[in-house]
């Protein structure tokens, strides 16, 4: 029997429930990845794993090392944040302790590649150079940074300041120290700082476009938002479509009614619930979410990426409004697969046009998902990285 190449993967999160972009994102890969490789994962953890979660992972790999972040070592971090050039971002996941097992982990494995995902946890790896190593940037995490100085209170903007000004410095000297690099999209690739930046490969996010079929649901709900309601970009939409987009369309004489479903609601998010407004925490099957309702709107004004939550929407067969930014990552053709606006305002018309065209509306809901199954899946994207992950 052929034994395979061994390969640790370092993470920030442990890549189970799916509730997160990255977690989804790695959850996914190594599903993929295990039947080629014999996977190490190594994470850093901030509250125990349910037993459950843990033996959803388990299934894919050879061995998974923990590694806990403390608050008191939080503490100590942010403390040292100040007389540092390295961005929070990496601090925040780095403890020395941590590095000192997990180098001798590396070397008692003796992997034939490490795959890092995010800048976040790239110090524990660097400096180990007796295999080749690939690092996923995901996201062009600086440029998102710099988008939200603009909408942070005036006693946070300096920190997301320089924040973004530390991340960029990063993300370009992190480079160096990786043979192999990928990011999600162009548009973040573009993003980013370093010369030699058109040698990052893109990996885009997939889909399980069977998981998303049609199941039996009821429809009970005019528009849905869905994602993690602690996230910034995340919380500002939900806003947006509560107090803007919603009161517009009420005054218009449309009686319709939202759902924000995801996980953790910030207290902002839970304060928008009303007699019309549903906030929904995590749900164990997010079909249901997106199946229950006639409409996507997704008022994303900052952030960086390919969402998931709108392959998901598209995948589902519902009709989606977003912005063009969003849709920069996505490159789906406004008006054919998908609707764009860019403001408040704009999205308002878009919705108004959807309820009153529905059998076009309809349409342009499967040519979404034409476009999913036939662009974004789970097998092609681990095939890339599989063949990367070979130099």
């Amino acid at each position: 029997m052929e034994t395979k190449p061994t390969l640790i993967v370092m993470l920030s999160r442990f890549p189970y429930p799916l509730e997160k972009g990255d977690k989804l994102r790695a959850f996914h890969q190594l599903k993929g990845l295990s039947e080629k490789y014999a996977i190490h994962l190594m994470c850093t953890v901030e509250n125990k794993i349910e037993p459950a979660h843990f033996e959803h992972v388990k299934a894919y790999c050879t061995s998974i090392h923990l590694f806990h972040l403390s608050k008191l070592g939080l503490a100590f971090q942010l403390f040292l944040s100040v007389f540092s050039k390295k961005p929070f971002q990496a601090l925040y996941f780095y403890r020395f302790t941590h590095q000192l097992k997990i180098a001798r982990l590396i070397r008692d494995i003796r992997p034939d590649h490490i795959y890092c995902q995010l800048i976040r946890v790239s110090e524990y790896v660097k400096d180990y150079h007796y295999c080749n190593k690939t690092i996923d940037y995901m996201d062009a995490f600086s440029k998102g940074m710099e988008r939200r100085v603009q909408t942070e209170s005036f006693f946070f903007r300096w920190f997301y300041r320089l924040e973004s000004k530390r991340l960029a410095l990063y993300e370009r000297s992190i480079f160096d120290y990786f043979e192999n690099h990928t990011i999600i999209s162009e548009q973040d690739r573009s993003l980013l700082i370093h010369p030699n930046k058109q040698q990052v490969v893109i990996v885009p996010n997939g889909i399980d476009a069977a998981f998303f079929e049609k199941t039996t649901c009821a429809v009970d709900t005019d528009i849905v938002f869905t994602g993690n309601f602690s996230y910034a970009p995340n919380i500002d939409a939900a806003v947006i479509l509560a107090t803007k987009i919603l009161p517009t369309l009420h005054q218009k004489g449309y009686k319709i009614n939202l759902l924000l479903s995801g996980a953790n609601p910030s207290a902002k998010v839970k304060a928008l619930a009303n007699e019309n407004i549903i906030v929904g925490g995590w749900v164990d099957d997010i079909r249901t979410s997106y199946q229950r309702s006639k409409l996507f709107v997704a008022p994303l004004f900052i952030g960086t990426g390919l969402q998931n939550k709108l392959l998901e929407a598209m995948a589902s067969g519902l009709p989606c409004i977003t912005t063009p930014l969003v849709n920069q990552a996505l490159a789906a053709v406004d008006g054919e697969s998908i609707l764009l606006a860019n403001s408040p305002e704009a999205i308002v018309a878009k919705i108004e046009w959807v309820l009153e065209h529905p059998e076009l509306a309809a349409k342009i809901g499967e040519n979404g998902k034409t476009y999913i199954q036939s662009t974004y899946s789970w097998t092609t994207q681990n095939e890339l990285l599989s063949a990367l992950l070979q130099r």
